[in-house]
């Protein structure tokens, strides 16, 4: 075993996950990972084959039944939990509400119940922040979003697929922070909060139609896709590296002392398709007329910052890891480089 320790990380087979997997193993963890099949933990497991004795798996193949993770959070000095319902395209909010409600909740209880456990790290996101609001606004780890639920409720299955993810991620973190509340356990409790997140992942998907919807924006926008139809065109152009969103759970876990009761906004760059055209046009130049021009520059500003009028603060998160985010140009770059086999 490392000398930093046993990490559990839930649903460690997922984009995120996987990638939060490597990062902790870097850092000089041992991890174990959930999975519903320990099958699926495959592609993981042959990523990183010189991590072999730290690296193990548990299976749980449905993490809403109580004790669902009590053998897996035996002996660990932490826990990220990240296995939760992920799609952008839900139709019945109720298997969604449940899986992100009661997923949270038996991590959180079988934690409880394991004494070793030091921190707890719940991958939450920025649609349990975002909401609303009358002109220019800044969107900051103070504020949530309250318009999700109500509107699940009211029109149940009729719901858009968006608002039922939305409440799903409200209900999670809402969760994390009542079982805080109402049980005041003796681990620390950190919610990371990312915007979309792209950037390159451990294992390469299969084909080009098994990429992930958050990181498909620089690959579709690579292969010529229009540039109105590249990555998710109706959600918002909030994005950041998969690789500082991994780096922000393994600071919750080792930082205990500033992150306990935080939640941490992770948001680097605003990016519509256009300016992830301009980058790719730069960058391979021998793909001109593939890579769709549009009008160059339009839809961001220089350094991909945020317009005044919807801003998501990172800030925060920069500021007690002492570490900047990921260039954006970077993110694009080495996502395209990693999925070129399949591209």
């Amino acid at each position: 075993m490392s000398n930093k320790g046993l990490v559990l990380v839930t649903g460690a087979n997922g984009y995120i996950a996987a990638k939060t997997v490597e990062a902790f193993l870097h850092a000089g963890w041992s991890v174990r990972g959930t999975v519903r099949s320990i099958k699926s933990a495959k592609g993981v497991i042959e990523a990183l084959p010189e991590y072999a004795d730290k690296l193990s798996f548990a299976e749980v193949p449905d993490i809403t039944v109580p004790g669902a993770f009590d053998e897996a959070v035996k002996g660990v000095d932490a826990v990220a939990h990240l296995a939760a319902p992920v799609s952008l395209f839900f139709t019945d909010p109720e298997p969604v509400l449940k899986g992100a409600i009661h997923g949270t909740l038996r991590a959180l209880e079988s934690a409880h119940k394991e004494p070793s456990i030091k921190t707890f790290v719940l991958m939450s996101s920025i649609t349990a922040i975002l909401g609303q609001k009358e002109g220019d606004y800044t969107f900051t780890e103070a504020d949530w979003n309250t318009a999700a639920l109500p509107l699940v409720e009211e029109l149940g299955k009729a719901a858009p697929s968006r608002v039922i993810y939305s409440a799903s991620k409200v209900a999670a973190e809402q969760t994390l922070w009542k079982f805080r509340d109402e049980n005041h356990p003796t681990f620390a409790m950190t919610a990371i909060n990312p915007v979309l997140v792209a950037g390159p992942p451990l294992v390469v998907p299969a084909s080009q139609d098994k990429i992930g919807e958050t990181f498909r924006l620089p690959a579709d926008v690579y292969v010529g896709k229009p540039l109105e139809e590249a990555g998710l065109p109706s959600a918002t152009s909030a994005y950041v590296d998969v690789r500082d969103v991994a780096r922000l759970v393994i600071f919750g876990v080792e930082h205990p002392e500033i992150t306990n009761n935080e939640r941490f906004i992770v948001s680097s760059a605003w990016s519509p398709a256009q300016a992830v055209a301009d980058i790719l046009h730069k960058s391979y130049p021998e793909r001109a007329s593939i890579i769709k021009e549009g009008t160059p520059g339009e839809g961001y500003l220089p350094g991909y910052k945020f317009f005044p009028k919807f801003v998501v603060d990172g800030s925060k998160a920069a500021t007690v890891t002492g570490q900047d985010y990921i260039p954006w140009e970077k993110t694009i770059i080495d996502t395209v480089e990693k999925l070129k086999p399949i591209l």
